[in-house]
């Protein structure tokens, strides 16, 4: 390609140097500002009105007009824009004890069904509580128990890993570790709880990959002491 053939689309400048200042005296002001506020942040004197009536123009046709109410100036979305414009809030939720013992036992049970979390818990569910780490995507339902009512059976999702930055359940301390810390006192759980579930699982499926490990290390070590 051609220099001559390169096209660069250049915006007209005819904004002076003082009309600058005041274009961004505005864009930064926390509230609408009148000529006399604005000239006293100005190093020189000059004729504001001129200035603002000016940009007014130059704003007219854009996405962000120049508006003056009550003799006042600001920028402000263009009118017939306004229906792009939407204000998000967010709100932090906390979670209820129920919630938090409801997502540890599915964690360190699962897969689990209702029931057996009320009797992991000793009582029954609060209204909504299940719903709530549903809704934050950290729970979902995996298929049903093959018992009396084919109950469905709970387990946690990738998100909760994400959330709590775990690249996997076996990631979690488990009951040494908690009791090591002095979070929970072993005496008064139940081990099990440790020892039940898709977490239980990988912990054993970690320890037998570091058998094989071990083993083959020993063989290669064996074999090498042997060549000699």
């Amino acid at each position: 390609m051609k220099k001559d053939d390169v096209k660069i689309l250049k915006f007209p400048n005819s904004t002076s140097n003082l009309e600058r200042q005041v274009e961004a005296i505005l864009f930064a002001a926390e509230e609408p500002l009148d000529e006399e506020s604005i000239q006293e942040k100005l190093k020189t004197k000059t004729n504001v009105s001129k200035i603002l009536n000016s940009l007014e123009r130059q704003y007219q046709n854009r996405g962000i007009n120049l508006i003056c109410i009550t003799k006042k100036w600001s920028f402000r979305t263009a009118s017939d824009l306004s229906k792009f414009m939407s204000i998000q809030t967010y709100s932090k939720k906390q979670l209820s004890k129920a919630a938090i013992e409801t997502l540890a036992i599915i964690v360190y049970h699962q897969p689990v069904t209702r029931s057996e979390i009320e009797e992991i818990r000793g009582v029954s569910f609060a209204s909504g509580t299940l719903e709530i780490l549903l809704e934050l995507n950290w729970v979902r339902s995996s298929g049903r128990k093959n018992v009396p009512g084919k109950p469905i059976q709970y387990v946690t999702t990738d998100d909760f890993l994400s959330h709590f930055n775990l690249q996997k359940l076996s990631d979690l301390p488990n009951i040494e570790e908690l009791t090591s810390t002095g979070l929970i006192d072993s005496s008064n759980v139940d081990s099990s709880i440790f020892g039940s579930g898709k977490f239980y699982k990988e912990q054993k499926d970690e320890k037998k990959e570091n058998i094989y490990s071990n083993i083959d290390d020993m063989l290669k070590r064996s074999l090498k002491s042997n060549e000699e």
